[in-house]
């Protein structure tokens, strides 16, 4: 069996998943893509084998996709009795696309998550979408995402788990030491914004929201640099000299949790932030049009506001001035799962192949769609 990681989301989601199968004597290898440059011992995948095929991004993500699948395909020849992949990456979409051309069996963590629109984001939603199409095993982290897996009529089995991304904060979570003591001052903002819908005018939006909050005397920020060196570059020369504003250099899990129960209010385009806030009791702010996390809109955790600067410093400036309407926000919540998901995932996946042997054939695909991906 066979994981395929890309990214730090990808690392850390997949993380409990791998140490439960391992705990039910069944264990996994990693296909490191080379996406991003990591450390498996950082995301306790440290004791698992693996394999690095030194694909890093690339600014068009279909080329990497196209890079990951044929490297991908390449390792499949001992054909393994199931690929796992997470979430909506390139690096996702690339190991999966192997795996269908390979006819190995591929699972997908996070499966179903949709905004129903092909543009926001992208190309993740795209992606994500493709996987579902042929993947044989489907685990949803909600209802929704399952009903969204149901109406598309996929041909996979479809199972409601909860993400294992808050698995992987609850375990983060109970290791912080207390949230730090500080001179409150003006009201913080903690802000990210890299996502690729967001690269031009959405970053000069929200750049100018945050310097009219700062200069205004409503509020200071932290932002929260991304690795991707083309973001970094362009929030450095929109924000780098400007007064009541830090760039905070681009850290682990561990420490953007520390950072996220400092703040008064967060401003995020993260998928993951999206899930991890309302599980820290986090008020945030979606600094996007649209969303396929829509529960923590219903939980009252989270607010959509886009890249409007108008718009954002609006909703900052009332909610800053309104103690209620914050705190209600900021009462914790896990409308996407309860720690548990890795264990049932594993679960799963043992139960699947005792009735799958690496000799049984798989499903016919539509190969030729993979193809043209």
């Amino acid at each position: 069996m066979r994981l395929v990681v890309g990214t730090r989301p990808e690392a850390i989601k997949l993380a409990p998943v791998a140490q439960a199968l391992a705990a039910r004597g069944v264990r996994p290898s990693l296909i490191l893509t080379g996406q991003h440059n990591l450390n498996p011992a950082e995301f306790d995948l440290g004791a698992f084998p693996a394999t690095r095929l030194h694909c890093p991004g690339t600014e068009n993500p279909h080329v990497h996709v196209r890079n990951v699948t044929l490297a991908v395909e390449m390792l499949l020849r001992q054909r393994p009795d199931l690929l796992i992949v997470q979430g909506d990456t390139s690096s996702a979409l690339g190991g999966a696309l192997a795996g269908f051309l390979a006819a190995v069996p591929v699972a997908h963590v996070e499966a179903g998550l949709r905004s129903h629109d092909v543009s926001m984001p992208w190309p993740e939603e795209e992606y994500r979408t493709a996987i579902d199409a042929q993947a044989d095993l489907l685990f949803a982290p909600t209802p929704l995402a399952a009903a969204n897996l149901r109406s598309e009529k996929v041909a996979g089995e479809i199972f409601v788990t909860g993400n294992t991304g808050i698995d992987a904060l609850v375990k983060t979570r109970a290791e912080l030491p207390p949230p730090r003591l500080h001179d409150r001052g003006l009201p913080r903002l903690l802000v990210t914004c890299h996502r690729r819908e967001n690269w031009h005018a959405g970053l000069a939006s929200v750049a100018s929201a945050l310097r009219q909050l700062a200069d205004e005397g409503t509020a200071s920020s932290d932002v929260l640099l991304h690795p991707n060196p083309h973001v970094s570059r362009t929030i450095e020369g929109l924000l780098g000299k400007c007064r009541g504003i830090t760039l905070v250099a681009p850290c682990n899990q561990r420490k953007l949790a520390s950072r996220m129960r400092e703040c008064d209010l967060m401003l995020s385009d993260s998928g993951g932030v999206q899930e991890e806030a309302p599980a820290l009791g986090v008020p945030l702010l979606v600094l996007r049009e649209k969303t396929e996390r829509p529960e923590a809109l219903w939980s009252g955790n989270m607010r959509l506001v886009g890249i409007d600067t108008k718009l954002i410093v609006e909703t900052v400036r009332n909610l800053l001035g309104d103690p209620v309407a914050l705190a209600a926000m900021a009462r914790p919540c896990l409308p996407y799962g309860d720690g548990r998901a890795g264990v049932r995932i594993a679960a799963l996946i043992e139960q699947w192949l005792i009735g799958h042997s690496p000799a049984t054939s798989p499903r016919p695909r539509s190969t030729g769609a993979a193809r043209n991906s």
